[in-house]
């Protein structure tokens, strides 16, 4: 594992996570390994050219929703 490539935050988390039962800590490393292939999954999605017309009708939506004051404002 390139542990010099991770982010200090990472690191910290890994550490944390060791002192964990081994059930608890399967359970989070299939969450990581989840949220990694989503992000993945997402940014294949993104990539697509095949994709721009939806993201552009998404973000016209969006913006015509925000228009007609039907958005709350994000924290």
């Amino acid at each position: 594992m390139m542990l010099a490539m991770v982010s200090r935050e990472l690191k910290e988390a890994f550490r944390a996570a060791t002192r964990l039962p081994p059930e608890a800590q399967r359970e989070l490393a299939a969450l990581i390994m989840e949220e990694i292939a989503d992000e993945e999954r997402w940014a294949a999605l993104f990539a697509d050219p095949r994709s721009e017309p939806l993201i552009a009708r998404l973000a016209a939506e969006a913006v015509a929703e925000d228009d007609a004051g039907l958005t709350e404002p994000c924290d």
